[in-house]
């Protein structure tokens, strides 16, 4: 539990438009300024855990993360996305309850939250500096260069930096040019490369069969059979015309046989020389 801080003992939350929580109201309104204070959710937090893993073998202390954050946990759904917190003396890595957690950011500078903020940093360029071969080693100034400069480039656009944030440009970071398909083809150790196998293995079973769904949705999809109402319209149109044709062909033969017999009525009344001017 962090330290320096014996009021606050409960805040009230909100879930902001960006999808992530702001803090309303704390119990220790002296100590603590809520304009744009923000606090990690328990998705956060789970995610947080996930991402430290693999810096554990590069010497990653569970303390100084435990140190940083104040643990709290739901109390009571005040409505409208508001949500009371009270606090709780629960280990973030080690309980099972889905918890919020407070940044210690009293003192920004020298304080439990900067000092994880530099513990992070230092093993994340460990770890960089580890998996890939550069021509010169990466250095934790350079890294936190980067890092402020985009959070600079944040705060001249009037946005708010969330504290989740914060600490995902840190563990996600990554050098120009070595993006994640360089990350995949970079040598991977210990852990991380079990890691990787397992989480494929996972992804692998969890694809649906998506041949038999696409025929059975291609099978029942109304859109899909123009064609073959097409073609036995067609076919249709053709029968239909053969039949128009055979019929015209009978009504021409019977008008032609009319015809005939009129031409031979006329013929037996034409007098005999006409017969007698065809021989």
């Amino acid at each position: 539990m962090a330290k320096g801080t014996p009021q606050l003992e409960w805040c009230n939350v909100r879930l902001g438009e960006d999808h992530n929580w702001w803090v309303d109201e704390v119990s220790d309104p002296v100590h603590w300024d809520v304009d744009a204070l923000s606090i990690i959710d328990p998705r956060q937090v789970d995610h947080l855990i996930e991402a430290i893993e693999p810096l554990r073998e590069y010497g990653f202390d569970p303390d100084v993360f435990e140190r940083a954050f104040i643990a709290f946990r739901i109390v009571k759904d005040l409505g409208k996305g508001r949500v009371n917190l009270r606090r709780t003396k629960e280990s973030l890595l080690e309980s099972d309850e889905k918890l919020f957690a407070l940044p210690d950011i009293i003192d920004e500078e020298n304080g439990p939250y900067a000092d994880l903020l530099d513990h992070l940093t230092r093993l994340r360029v460990k770890l960089l500096n580890d998996l890939f071969d550069f021509e010169e080693k990466l250095t934790v100034d350079e890294v936190e260069d980067q890092i402020r400069e985009a959070q600079n480039n944040d705060f001249i656009e009037g946005k708010s930096v969330h504290l989740f944030t914060e600490l995902t440009a840190i563990l996600d970071f990554m050098p120009a040019g070595y993006g994640d398909d360089d990350d995949e083809e970079a040598p991977a150790t210990g852990a991380r490369s079990k890691r990787r196998a397992a989480a494929n293995e996972e992804d692998e079973d969890d694809l649906p069969d998506i041949e038999e769904e696409e025929d059975e949705r291609m099978k029942n999809d109304a859109s899909l059979k123009w064609d073959e109402d097409d073609e036995e319209s067609d076919e249709e149109g053709e029968a239909k015309k053969g039949e128009g044709d055979d019929e015209e062909d009978e009504d021409d033969g019977a008008e032609k046989d009319f015809d005939d017999e009129e031409e031979a009525d006329e013929e037996d009344d034409k007098p005999s020389r006409s017969r007698r001017g065809r021989r």
